[in-house]
């Protein structure tokens, strides 16, 4: 009968060392998924085929959090069936250990209530594009003040072209003149 834990963020920014430091230690085994979405079916990603591999009847299985094992509602309904059909026991914290019956209907409410956030933050995140062209049609600048919708240019893009080009400078030249990355003066260059 193992410990087992398992934790998931949805960037490469985030840190699972939050969720680690609510569960404590003592676990058997860990397993992680970062900067993997909680769109993305649990049994798809790679930390969490890695746990079902492991997992056995007679395990306990901790999350932080429902949403953890997944926003898809009907994905994380079946996956906590499935690890309790095979004698796996779900331990949610601040919901605790998850049976059947009860329990499954608890795991139906709270993965509508994930897949339900997920769907408003993409909303929210449109809306937000949707605003931000509205404004730079209008002004120049999204509505917060920004000259565009992605990423902020590192440099003048055909700035450091004509530069290498009249300096017949290499990559790593122009990299360290305009203290930009090899990758931003390759793009730059290519356009």
């Amino acid at each position: 009968m193992s410990r087992v834990a398992y934790f998931r963020v949805s960037t490469e920014a985030q840190s699972i060392e939050a969720q680690r430091q609510a569960l404590g230690d003592g676990f058997d085994r860990e397993f992680s998924d970062e900067g993997v979405s909680g769109a993305t079916l649990a049994a798809d990603r790679p930390g969490f085929g890695k746990l079902l591999d492991y997992i056995r009847e007679g395990d306990t299985l901790y999350v932080y959090a429902l949403d953890r094992l997944g926003r898809d509602a009907l994905d994380v309904q079946a996956t906590v069936r499935r690890l309790l059909e095979r004698g796996v026991t779900l331990d949610v914290k601040g919901l605790g250990p998850i049976g059947r019956g009860v329990g499954e209907l608890i795991v139906a409410v709270l993965a509508q209530m994930a897949d339900m956030e997920r769907h408003r933050i993409k909303e929210r995140c449109e809306s937000g594009r949707v605003a931000a062209r509205a404004s730079i049609a209008a002004t120049g600048l999204t509505h917060r003040g920004k000259a565009s919708l992605g990423r902020p240019w590192a440099a003048d893009a055909q700035e450091v072209a004509d530069w290498r080009k009249a300096n017949g400078a290499t990559i790593s030249q122009t990299m360290a003149h305009f203290g930009i990355s090899k990758a931003t003066v390759s793009r730059y260059c290519a356009a």
